[in-house]
This record gives structure tokens, C-alpha cells and sequence, in this order.
């Protein structure tokens, strides 16, 4: 009985509370009335239409999407070339939220051989960074996405966090009073521990005394460098490397640059260096010798019949070995602008991989640093390496007298598979002859 004459009452109820809800809504249905005056009709739902005459004064809100409207773009990673595969992202340039101009660079990607920048491909506000620092990306990974109508640093700002801990108003003096009457304090019984009589353990004299662990930092090795590891125990491990000495007396060398430099300079606008003569006499020793020129692959042996020299530069990242093509066929202004033009790429991060690619014979000059003597490693896939040092008066015998000259010893560095000794030491027998005599460049001889 009592079961229906619930279900009585709630059928009698139910037409009111439908006409209560209904007549509660009317302004609802009123404000949408007016909202809609102006508004052309759709059978169909469609997206991306402004639903809006020219003459209504309502406007929709919408956010922007980039596959709405094409508001958002993302900054990808670009190529980087035919031999990179991927990159880490070393830094951003960049934070959310700054002001970007299209093509201006958010970010550096650190490869195995240079560094690339990531590009804006838009102007606008960064809005977020997709990848972090540290994350191995490959040509196409996206990096951020850019906002080209946000307002720089506003959207951005986070609000002040809400403590989710009330602050409790202390209670009234008497109030007070009567809970410290209530609760008796109560003091904890203080127990006495026993000292400690036992000497601390002496260390014996055998054992080292290490340095504490507080002082030492371990951080993460770049890419550049884990790559130039790589690659220098490979050729370890590859080349039956053999390092051949000479000395150099650089006399007539540096008369020669004396004399001529200030006319050097008027005509062609570069400095003469000393490692433009290195590179012209590199290259008369190279035709002289081609085998010093070849490379072994495999069961074969490749000839080259043109001359790349990379010229070794060091950068703050790390050691660089950047190509100058054809030096064959250059004289001593195209190889300064070639050397000036890719040392100032290599201290500023902007070598291509291109620069860097190939070479069939290297220079490093570790003389700029002050190096007496040394034995270069070489750069594979090549065969050899010259090595430059510090020039230094030292006593040297001349028709009988002792007298003081400018010295450079000369290191080669060649894999004794594929160069005898006979032929190494023919190389860099001509390289002092050409740089002692420099006229023998002129004559061919």
C-alpha cells in the first residue's frame, strides 16, 4: 500500500516540477533569443564558419587552434644533413612566453660535428617548449610551439598559488586561558646519555687519503666531445700510426711575410699568415708524394687526385676540423680568406656540416698555444697529419758559425699500411725545403 501510494504522489508531482523548471528557464530561453537575432541558420553543424551577420553586435569567442585557424605553429628540428642522424638539444635561446621574430633561433641542437639552431618559422609568442634540455631529437621532432597573436609575458604569468590551509583566527583571551587550565603541561624526563670514552679510529699510513666526495662535480659530456672521443680511439685502433720529426728554420719564411705584408694586405685585404705558406708547401709535398694523399679502403687503395686540407681549429666546444676545397688550385689570398672565413664559422657555431665533411690531408698548429713538440692523431678517413709548433730562437750551425734563428719542429703523422718511411720522410723533407726557400714555389723545383 505504501508503495503505491508513493508512486501515486510522484506521478501527480512530476507535471508541476516539469512547469517549474520551465518557467525557471525562461529568461535562458530569452537571453538565447536575443543572442541568435542576426544569425543565419545551419541544417548542418559546420566548423571554422562565423555564424554572425556583418550587422549583429555579438561576436563568438573561440580559441585559437593551429588546425582551426592556423594560430599555433611548432618549431621543428631542421635538417642536418646526410651523415647527422639526430642531436641533443644543448640549450634554449629562448623562454616561454619571450617575443620571437620569424627565423630568430629558440634553441641549439649539438650533432656529432657542429651545432644547428632551431628557427622560428613565425613571429609570435613562444607558448610552450615541447622537448627539454638534454633530449635526443631527430630532423622533423618538434620543439615549441609559437602563438602568433598572444601578447608576450601575459598569457604566461601563473597565478599566485592558494593556500589550501585556512589561516584559524587565536581563540579569545579567556578561551585561551581556560584550554592551558584544561591541558597540564606536561615535561618529559631528560635522560642523560652516557659519553662516549672510545678515541676515534686513526687511519693507518698505508691508506690514501682521498679528497671528499663534496668537492667533486660529475656532469654530463657533451656530444661533440663524446663524438671526438669516439673517433680518436677509432683511428687508435684502426691506423698502425708512425710520427715522423723534422725542424724547419723559418728565416726566410718570415722575412718574406715582413717585407711583403703591408702590400699583401692593400691588395687583397687579408693578412699574410704563416698558414697559408704551410698549406702551398702541404700541397707541393702532396703532389710530390701521392701515396701520403690516399686513403686504404678495404682491400683497395684510393687515390685522390684533388686536395682538400682541413686546417684544425679549436673552439671552446671543442676541437674543429673544418675543409678548404681544391687548395691545388688556390694561391695565398683564397687560402687566408678560406682559413679566416672558416675559423670565424667555427668560434661562432656556424659551420655547416658540409664545411666539414671530406678532406684528404690535415694541419694543426698547435704552435698558437705554445706546443714545442708533439704527435698529432690522425683524422680519418685520411692518412696523415702535419703537426705546426711554437717557433723558438734556438742555436743553430750556419757555414761554420753559430748563430740564433727562428725554429719549428714539424710532426708527421702517418699510417704505416698504406705510407713507408721512405715516402713520409720525402713529404716532409719538401716541406722544409719549400718553407726555408719559398722561391722554389715559384719555379716548381
Amino acid at each position: 500500500m505504501a508503495s503505491r501510494l508513493a508512486s501515486r504522489l510522484l506521478l501527480r508531482r512530476r507535471p508541476t516540477a516539469t512547469i517549474s523548471i520551465l518557467q525557471s528557464c525562461s529568461h535562458v530561453r530569452h537571453f538565447s533569443t536575443q543572442l541568435l537575432e542576426g544569425v543565419h541558420r545551419y541544417s548542418k553543424p559546420t566548423r571554422g564558419r562565423n555564424l554572425l551577420s556583418n550587422a549583429s553586435p555579438y561576436q563568438l569567442w573561440s580559441r585559437s587552434f593551429a588546425s582551426d585557424n592556423g594560430d599555433l605553429v611548432e618549431a621543428v628540428v631542421p635538417f642536418m644533413g646526410e651523415s647527422v642522424t639526430d642531436g641533443t638539444i644543448a640549450n634554449f635561446l629562448k623562454k616561454p612566453g619571450d617575443r620571437v621574430e620569424a627565423d630568430e633561433p629558440i634553441a641549439q641542437i649539438e650533432t656529432d660535428k657542429v651545432t644547428i639552431d632551431v628557427a622560428s618559422p613565425e613571429a609570435g609568442v613562444i607558448e610552450k617548449f615541447i622537448a627539454s634540455e638534454g633530449d635526443t631529437v631527430t630532423p622533423g621532432t618538434k620543439v615549441a610551439v609559437i602563438s602568433k597573436s598572444a601578447i608576450p609575458n601575459e598569457a604566461h604569468v601563473s597565478p599566485p598559488e592558494e593556500t589550501s590551509q585556512k589561516e584559524i583566527p587565536p581563540p579569545p583571551p579567556a578561551e585561551k586561558d581556560k584550554v592551558e587550565e584544561k591541558s597540564p603541561k606536561v615535561e618529559p624526563v631528560k635522560k642523560q646519555e652516557p659519553k662516549l670514552t672510545t678515541p676515534p679510529l686513526k687511519s693507518s699510513p698505508s691508506e690514501p687519503q682521498l679528497p671528499p666526495k663534496e668537492r667533486e662535480r660529475r656532469v654530463p659530456m657533451p656530444r661533440l666531445r663524446k663524438r671526438i672521443a669516439n673517433r680518436l680511439k677509432d683511428s687508435q685502433n684502426t691506423f698502425a700510426m708512425l710520427t715522423t720529426f723534422n725542424e724547419v728554420d723559418m728565416t726566410n719564411m718570415m722575412k718574406l711575410r715582413s717585407d711583403y705584408k703591408d702590400k699583401f694586405v692593400e691588395k687583397h685585404g687579408v693578412k699574410l699568415g704563416l698558414m697559408s705558406c704551410f698549406v702551398k708547401a702541404a700541397v707541393s709535398a702532396l703532389q710530390s708524394q701521392p701515396v701520403v694523399n690516399a686513403v686504404i679502403d678495404g682491400d683497395d687503395i684510393i687515390y685522390r687526385d684533388y686536395i682538400d686540407i682541413s686546417v684544425a681549429v679549436g673552439t671552446s666546444k671543442g676541437l674543429v676540423v673544418p675543409v678548404i676545397r681544391d687548395t691545388d688550385r688556390m694561391n695565398f689570398a683564397d687560402i687566408e680568406k678560406g682559413i679566416n672565413n672558416l675559423a670565424k664559422k667555427a668560434n661562432s657555431g656556424a659551420l655547416s656540416i658540409d664545411e666539414m665533411a671530406g678532406g684528404t690531408f690535415t694541419i694543426s698548429n698547435g704552435g698558437v698555444y705554445g706546443s714545442l713538440i708533439s704527435t698529432p692523431i690522425i683524422n680519418p678517413p685520411q692518412s696523415s697529419i702535419l703537426g705546426m709548433h711554437s717557433i723558438v730562437q734556438r742555436p743553430m750551425v750556419v757555414d761554420g758559425k753559430i748563430v740564433a734563428r727562428p725554429m719549428m719542429y714539424l710532426a708527421l703523422t702517418y699510417d704505416h699500411r698504406l705510407v713507408d718511411g721512405r715516402e713520409a720522410v720525402l713529404f716532409l723533407r719538401r716541406i722544409k725545403d719549400v718553407v726555408e726557400d719559398p722561391r722554389r714555389l715559384l719555379l716548381d723545383i
